[in-house]
């Protein structure tokens, strides 16, 4: 696992994460991982070079 910044939709406000890249159906690579404060799953997009 490597560490992320996404913003949290909930907290509004943007949190450093430890997520795991993933394959979105598009083709696209993405980090998802959770919210350390509150739990809720954030995404971070990638590029296409990641």
């Amino acid at each position: 696992m490597a560490e992320y910044e996404a913003y949290c939709v909930k907290c509004r406000e943007k949190r450093t994460f430890e997520g795991e890249k993933k394959e979105l159906p598009n083709g696209r690579t993405a980090a998802q991982g959770l919210c350390p404060v509150c739990g809720t799953k954030v995404t971070r997009m990638l590029g296409k070079s990641a």
